[in-house]
């Protein structure tokens, strides 16, 4: 993880090492920042009995509200992907790559020491996080960032189509021993990423063509149901395309809602801007209610007390959010 920067202007994003600086764009830090909350909420509600089966991640076969956020998340990696790799490569083409290989290398280690503490600490055994998916995305990506847009259209569906032929010949059970598809299923996740970064091209050329590309995509997802079944836990080819039609449109909405809203950050923003510091410290939160080995405090837990206690978390994440705005404060990779 770099430096924190602080000191940057409101409207700038502070990038570590020698980069140059890219203005913040307003409608990417809202939509992060909604995945975010819903990550913690998400996790919060994931561990308590009385929460509807919809809310929670599907165990195989099927798709809930859940399911969605993480290629969502996916999706806004990809929009800043490829421009930061560019800013970055106009003063050395190797700094570019070994700055892509360091954040997502950074990733990848984040989430093995997370998921050894949940197998620890918290008597959770997994061998995989949402970290270790995204970094492994990142450096899955890395070859292809700096093709064309059609290319990495054709890139993308390449590595899902192979994925999923190696998940009917042999893979399956290995990707269904492992959360977020495991090891393996970061081959999905990085076809994922790569489509994105195509998408991305596509939405900054104006609501129009990126509408009929949210249009082609819907399409295509509705196709691949015809050749797998939705399933995060195997991160399928029908999962990645459905899931990154759903973020497109997400991205499109949050597009036409912020066209009347001001350029300015609001509370979305400021869970958007530390994404990552938020997303760490709510585990700590979450570790803290999880702790006392009751459970009537946390996965029984009745109606009123459940909401006081997410109540409570996001309470004090926001507050940290509204802090690390006000004092400028940028924590990231």
């Amino acid at each position: 993880m770099h430096s924190v920067s602080r000191g940057a202007p409101a409207g700038g994003q502070a990038e570590s090492g020698s980069g140059p600086l890219a203005p913040r764009d307003t409608r990417i830090d809202r939509l992060r920042g909604v995945l975010v909350l819903l990550m913690v909420g998400g996790d919060y509600l994931a561990g308590v009995q009385f929460v509807p089966a919809f809310l929670k991640h599907a165990p195989d076969i099927g798709l809930t509200v859940a399911d969605l956020v993480a290629p969502c998340f996916i999706l806004v990696i990809g929009l800043n992907y490829g421009p930061s790799f560019e800013r970055r490569s106009r003063q050395s083409l190797p700094d570019a790559y070994r700055h892509l290989l360091t954040r997502y290398l950074g990733l990848l280690g984040i989430g093995a020491i997370i998921t050894a503490g949940g197998t620890v600490v918290a008597g959770q055994p997994t061998d995989w996080g949402v970290l270790q998916a995204l970094g492994m995305a990142g450096l899955v990506a890395a070859p292809f960032v700096r093709l064309g847009t059609p290319a990495r259209f054709a890139v993308g569906i390449l590595i899902l189509g192979a994925y999923q032929y190696l998940l009917n010949h042999g893979m399956l059970q290995s990707v269904l021993s492992s959360t977020h598809g495991g090891f393996l299923g970061s081959l999905a996740w990085g076809g994922l990423l790569v489509l994105s970064t195509a998408v991305a091209d596509v939405w900054r050329k104006g609501h129009g063509p990126y509408a009929a590309c949210c249009g082609v995509l819907a399409v295509v997802a509705a196709a691949s149901l015809l050749i797998a079944p939705v399933s995060k836990n195997r991160v399928s080819l029908s999962y990645v395309l459905i899931t990154l039609a759903v973020s497109a449109l997400a991205l499109l909405v949050t597009d036409v809602l912020s066209s009347g809203l001001a350029a300015r950050a609001g509370y979305f923003c400021w869970w958007g801007e530390n994404a990552l510091a938020l997303y760490l410290a709510h585990l700590l939160l979450l570790g803290l209610i999880e702790l006392p080995a009751s459970p009537q405090w946390y996965s029984v837990a009745p109606v009123w007390l459940a909401v006081l206690q997410l109540a409570a978390l996001l309470a004090v994440t926001s507050l940290v959010a509204w802090w690390l705005h006000r004092r400028r404060i940028r924590i990231g990779l």
